[in-house]
């Protein structure tokens, strides 16, 4: 039997330059700040004050009212073009993110890929199609509008 992969793919376009985009993703701070209110979001530990290949970073969170803890590990990373966080620990059997970002005339476009499968086989299958699918799409939902969010403010502050 072929082990069922998920993908999630996102691509916006940040109106900064890749050097300032790449910086804010490298600043483990701003994780908290992206992530979804409802998820109660927290880092927990980290190895060091910035992310770098190798760090490892440990976080808490709250899905449906059901405490997690997850540890990722960051795989690849390929300032300002690119990095990878693996899931070490967590609700996942597999959790694969590449950040990638393209330099544009003084834009960004930035791609999100997500690939992640569930535990439990069959069943696994199942809850990702009634409950986690939607529920990976709304984290990045929010995390695209809160990021437009942002890059707009700063854009407002630096005039």
């Amino acid at each position: 039997m072929s082990l069922k992969f998920h993908t999630l793919r996102r691509e916006q376009w940040i109106p900064r330059p890749i050097d300032e985009v790449f910086a804010f993703f490298a600043d483990p701070r701003n994780l908290e700040e992206i992530t979804p209110p409802w998820l109660g979001f927290r880092i927990l530990a980290m190895d060091s004050g910035s992310i770098s290949e190798g760090a490892e970073i440990r976080y808490r969170l709250r899905l449906h009212g059901i405490p997690i803890h997850w540890r990722t590990e960051i795989r690849r990373w390929d300032s300002p073009y690119r990095f990878v966080d693996v899931q070490r620990s967590g609700p996942y059997k597999h959790w694969h993110h590449t950040h990638r970002f393209e330099a544009h005339e003084g834009r960004t476009k930035m791609i999100d890929v997500v690939r992640y499968r569930l535990p439990f086989g069959l069943l696994g299958r199942l809850v990702h199609a009634l409950k986690v699918r939607g529920d990976v799409r709304r984290i990045f939902d929010y995390r695209r509008q809160r990021i437009h969010e942002l890059f707009a403010e700063h854009r407002r502050s630096a005039t």
